[in-house]
C-alpha cells in the first residue's frame, strides 16, 4: 500500500493508492502514525477517489503532483552503519579513529536530521551549503515509525552532507548536516505489508551534471551493519515522539573523494520496491 501527500486542486491532501488510482484520507498523518498499524488506519480513512495514479507526476508546480510525505514528524539519521559510510568518514576526518569505534560500538550514532520546513519532496531543488566546498548526497532507505517506533512503512531518503565541514571536526556534524533543503524524503510511504524484507533490497544512486552521468553506485540494504530494531531502539532512549518519526538509516553509497555537488545537477535515488527520488540542487545562501 501506498500512502503520499499530494498537490491536487490548489491544496495538500493526503491520500492512498488502491488499485490504479489516488483516494482522498479523511486523517492526517500525524493521526495514522498515532494507530498501531497504518496500513489498517489508512484503509479505514479512505474517501473518494481524486485522480488516476498514471496523472500524479514528481514536478513541482504541476498537478497533481508529490510532496514530501511529512507533517509535523521530526526526521532522525543513524550514521556509520555501512562499511563505505565508516571508511568515508574516516578520511574526511584525517584518519582518526573514532569512525571505526562508532562503527563497532554498540550504542549506534543517532542524530536530529531535519524538520518539515527544512524538507524537500520530489522535484523539488535539495540544497548545498553556500560556505562549503564539499558536498554529497546520500540515498538512505527512510523508516517511517509510529508513536510506539514500531517501522510502519518505508520510503527514500537523500540525506544531504557537507563533508568537508563535518571532517573538519566532528563537533560540526549539526551544521554539515541540518541547515535549509537538507533533506529529500519520496515520493510516497510504502507500508510494511508490501516490504517482506527491507533489508534485502537494492539502493541506486545516479547523479546526472548537464545531461551526462557524473556519478552512479549501487549498494544494497542488507550490508547494513545495524538491525532496525536496534536503530529505532536506540532513537525512542530517554525520547518519545506523539506523531511519529522518519529514521533514515544510514548510507552505503558515497562518491569517491574528488567529487562534489554542483548547483543545477539532478539526484536520482531508487530503492527496490520503494520508489524513486528526483531532485534537483541548489545553493543554499549564508
Amino acid at each position: 500500500m501506498k500512502i503520499a501527500k499530494l498537490a491536487i486542486d490548489g491544496s495538500e491532501t493526503w491520500a492512498l493508492q488502491r488499485d490504479d488510482a489516488w483516494h482522498a484520507l479523511t486523517r492526517s498523518l500525524d493521526a495514522l502514525l498515532a494507530e498501531p498499524d497504518l496500513a489498517a488506519a489508512a484503509r479505514d480513512a479512505m474517501g473518494a477517489q481524486l485522480c488516476r495514479a498514471e496523472d500524479v507526476a514528481a514536478r513541482p508546480g504541476s498537478e497533481p503532483s508529490f510532496l514530501a510525505p511529512i507533517e509535523s514528524q521530526e526526521a532522525w539519521a543513524a550514521g556509520v552503519t555501512y562499511k563505505r559510510s565508516q571508511e568515508a568518514r574516516k578520511v574526511e576526518a584525517g584518519g582518526a579513529d573514532f569512525y571505526d569505534r562508532i562503527y563497532a560500538s554498540e550504542r549506534p550514532e543517532i542524530f536530529l536530521k531535519a524538520t518539515r520546513s527544512r524538507t524537500v519532496g520530489p522535484g523539488g531543488e535539495v540544497g548545498i551549503r553556500s560556505d562549503s566546498r564539499w558536498n554529497v548526497p546520500e540515498p538512505e532507505l527512510a523508516l517511517v515509525l509510529n508513536r510506539h517506533l514500531d517501522v510502519v512503512g518505508f520510503t527514500v531518503g537523500n540525506d544531504m552532507s557537507s563533508r568537508d565541514i563535518e571532517g573538519e571536526n566532528p563537533l560540526y556534524l549539526p551544521q554539515a548536516k541540518v541547515y535549509d533543503r537538507c533533506l529529500g524524503l519520496g515520493p510516497h510511504i510504502v507500508t510494511t505489508d508490501d516490504v517482506p524484507d527491507p533489508l534485502n533490497l537494492a539502493v541506486e544512486l545516479r547523479i546526472l551534471r548537464a545531461g551526462n552521468v557524473a556519478f552512479e553506485g549501487s549498494t544494497s540494504t542488507s550490508r547494513l551493519n545495524r538491525t532496525l530494531e536496534e536503530l529505532c531502539a536506540y532513537l525512542g532512549r530517554c525520547n518519545t515522539f506523539p506523531t511519529g518519526a522518519i529514521l533514515l538509516t544510514g548510507t552505503g553509497i558515497v562518491p569517491p573523494d574528488e567529487f562534489t555537488l554542483a548547483p543545477n545537477d539532478e539526484v536520482a535515488i531508487r530503492i527496490e520496491g520503494i520508489g524513486v527520488l528526483t531532485n534537483t540542487v541548489t545553493t543554499v545562501p549564508a
